[in-house]
C-alpha cells in the first residue's frame, strides 16, 4: 500500500460512522455523542528495566460509549500504538458489541512499546504499573479489559492480581481472557478464530459456496491467525499460505498447520518451515483462494490491493484491515467482506461468557461455550445478511447500520444527564 493510501484509523472509524448515519437518518444530537469517546486516559508509565534504568512508556485507555452497559475492549502492546488507533478501536468495539447483541459499550487500551525486546520481568512490571494507573476507571461493572495484540492470559492474570491487591479481595470479573485456573473460560483462547470460522460457514450457506477443500490464505499468525489455521483445516479446508511479521510461506497442496504452529513456537516465525516455500508477503494477499483472512493489523487491504485480491470471501479477523476505498472496490467485484465487527467478534462474545461465569462463580464446559458461540455468530451473520439484501449494500454497511441504530436507540431512550 502506498503512503497516501494509509488511513488514520480514527479518521477511518469516523468516516464509517458518518456514512452509516446518513443511511439510518441518525439524530444529529445522538451523532455528536457517538462521534467522540466519552473518556480518554493518557498515561506516563515509569518502569524499572532489568538494567536498573527507568524507562517511561506511554499508555492509553479509551472508553467510547456506555449506553449498552460497561465498556469492553482489549489491551495491546505494540510500537505503533497511538491515541488515534486506540480511539478507533474503542469505537469499533462499541459497534462490535452492539452487532453481537452484547450488553457492553466499547473500550480499548494499549502501551507503546516493543514487547519482543522485553523480558518477562519487564513486561510484568510494566503491566502492573499500567493496571495500577487504571484502578479508578476500570472495574467489572465499569470497564473490562481483555487480551489483544502481544498480550495474553498471563497479562490478564497480572492485571487481575494488581487490581485485587489494590482492592483487598479477588476481583475475577475485572478482566477476561484470564487463565482458566484463575477464573477464565474454556474456549476463550480460540474464540476469535472459532467465531471467524462460524461466520465464514454461515455466509457460505447464504452464497451457495461449498467449503470442502476451499483454499484459505491467512495474513498474520498470532492468536487469531494461528488458531484460525488449524480450525479451518480441521473443518475440511486447505490452508495454502500464512504469514507473520517476518515473512510468508506457501504450499499450494496445503500446509500442515499444526506443524507450522510447532515450528513457530520453536523458531519464533513461520519462516524456514521445511514443507513450504517462502513467499513475498506482498504476494500473499493476491493468491488465488476462496477465503482470505487478514488477521494482523489495520490497513492491510488498500485500494491498489483490492483490485488484485482473488478470493470469494474476505473474513476480517483483524480490526480495520480494509480501507473504505478498498471496501467499495471489493463490493463492486462481488467479493463478500465479513466485517471485523462480526468476523472477529467471537473473542468478545466468549469474553462476555467469561464475565458472566466470573460474576456467578459458575463455569461452563467447552462444548457449551462453543455451542453458545455458534448460536450468537449465526444470529449476527443472518441479521447482517438480511439487512444487506434489503438495502442492497455490502455486509459492512449492513452491520454498521444495525449496530449503530441499536446504540442510538438506547442512547435516546436513556436521555441526557443532567
Amino acid at each position: 500500500m502506498s503512503e497516501q493510501e494509509v488511513f488514520n484509523p480514527w479518521e477511518m472509524a469516523q468516516a464509517q460512522l458518518e456514512a452509516v448515519a446518513d443511511r439510518i437518518d441518525l439524530d444529529p444530537d445522538i451523532y455528536k455523542m457517538l462521534a467522540r469517546p466519552r473518556r480518554e486516559l493518557i498515561l506516563a508509565l515509569p518502569v524499572r528495566m532489568d538494567s536498573g534504568e527507568v524507562e517511561v512508556f506511554t499508555g492509553y485507555r479509551v472508553q467510547h460509549n456506555f449506553a449498552l452497559g460497561p465498556t469492553k475492549g482489549g489491551i495491546r502492546y505494540h510500537p505503533g500504538v497511538t491515541l488515534d488507533e486506540v480511539r478507533a478501536l474503542s469505537m469499533w468495539m462499541t459497534w462490535k458489541c452492539s452487532a453481537m447483541g452484547l450488553p457492553f459499550g466499547g473500550a480499548k487500551g494499549g502501551v507503546t512499546c516493543q514487547p519482543k525486546d522485553m523480558s518477562q520481568g519487564e513486561l510484568e512490571r510494566m503491566t502492573r504499573r499500567y493496571a495500577s494507573e487504571l484502578v479508578a476507571v476500570i472495574g467489572q461493572a465499569v470497564d473490562i479489559p481483555a487480551p489483544d495484540v502481544n498480550t495474553n492470559e498471563q497479562t490478564m492474570a497480572w492485571i487481575m492480581d494488581t487490581i485485587s491487591m489494590t482492592k483487598g479481595f479477588s476481583v475475577t470479573g475485572i478482566v477476561t481472557g484470564k487463565p482458566v485456573d484463575v477464573g477464565g473460560s474454556l474456549g476463550r483462547p480460540e474464540a476469535t478464530a472459532r467465531g471467524c470460522l462460524f461466520a465464514v460457514q454461515n455466509l457460505a450457506g447464504h452464497i451457495d459456496m461449498d467449503l470442502a477443500g476451499a483454499r484459505v490464505v491467512i495474513q498474520g499468525f498470532g492468536n487469531a491467525g494461528g488458531n484460525a489455521a488449524w480450525l479451518f483445516e480441521e473443518a475440511g479446508m486447505k490452508v495454502i499460505a500464512v504469514s507473520d511479521s517476518r515473512g510468508a510461506i506457501h504450499n499450494e497442496r496445503g500446509l500442515d498447520t499444526r506443524a507450522v504452529l510447532r515450528h513457530k513456537a520453536l523458531t519464533g516465525s513461520v519462516i524456514g518451515f521445511s514443507e513450504a516455500e517462502e513467499l513475498d508477503p506482498a504476494e500473499l494477499m493476491t493468491l488465488d483462494c476462496e477465503v482470505l483472512i487478514p488477521a494482523a493489523l489495520e490497513n492491510a487491504i488498500g485500494a491498489d490491493l483490492a483490485d488484485r485480491v482473488s478470493t470469494r470471501i474476505v473474513a476480517e479477523a483483524a480490526n480495520g484491515p480494509t480501507t473504505p476505498d478498498a471496501d467499495a472496490i471489493l463490493f463492486e467485484r462481488g467479493i463478500h467482506v465479513i466485517p471485523d465487527i462480526v468476523a472477529n467478534a467471537g473473542g468478545v462474545t466468549v469474553s462476555y461468557f467469561e464475565w458472566v461465569q466470573s460474576l456467578q462463580s459458575y463455569f461452563w464446559d467447552e462444548d457449551q461455550v462453543n455451542e453458545q458461540l455458534r448460536s450468537v455468530m449465526d444470529r449476527a451473520v443472518n441479521h447482517v445478511w438480511a439487512v444487506a439484501q434489503a438495502e442492497k449494500s455490502n455486509l459492512r454497511t449492513a452491520a454498521y447500520m444495525q449496530a449503530v441504530a441499536r446504540v442510538a436507540r438506547v442512547q435516546a431512550m436513556r436521555g441526557l444527564f443532567p
